[in-house]
């Protein structure tokens, strides 16, 4: 395809690999949580070409696409990461998240260690 070609927004969107399916990319676009150059979109055939910029939010934060190419197939992921090229700012970590394993603390699973005290002070306790 050359630089003065289009495609459907919802068929960019799969080929970039924004969304699994091309069904799922169509219904964020109709629910109008895609943005083309600044302007709310509803229409899944909606046209897009290199140097439009799209916004929309995809998880817990917004992206900002700037479309670089077109594409001609839903290939692999760096032959989808060379169709845009990232806007946004870096996601920012959250400070006071507790790790997902935390230390034995009267919850989770104890370490041998720990269970070897808590064998121990039952031991005693039935004595």
């Amino acid at each position: 395809m050359t630089a003065d070609e289009k495609l459907r927004l919802d068929k960019w969107l799969w080929f970039a690999r924004f969304y699994k399916t091309r069904s799922l990319a169509a219904a964020q676009v109709a629910g109008g949580a895609v943005r083309i150059n600044g302007t709310p979109t509803q229409k899944r055939a909606s046209t897009v070409g290199p140097g439009d910029v799209l916004t929309f939010a995809q998880g817990d934060h917004v992206r900002v696409i700037q479309i670089d190419a077109i594409g001609q197939r839903r290939g692999p992921a760096p032959e989808a990461q060379a169709l845009y090229t990232d806007l946004s700012p870096p996601e920012a970590k959250p400070k006071n998240i507790a790790p997902e394993n935390p230390g034995y603390e009267g919850k989770g699973r104890p370490t041998k260690r720990d269970r070897r005290q808590l064998d121990l002070s039952k031991a005693r306790h039935l004595e």
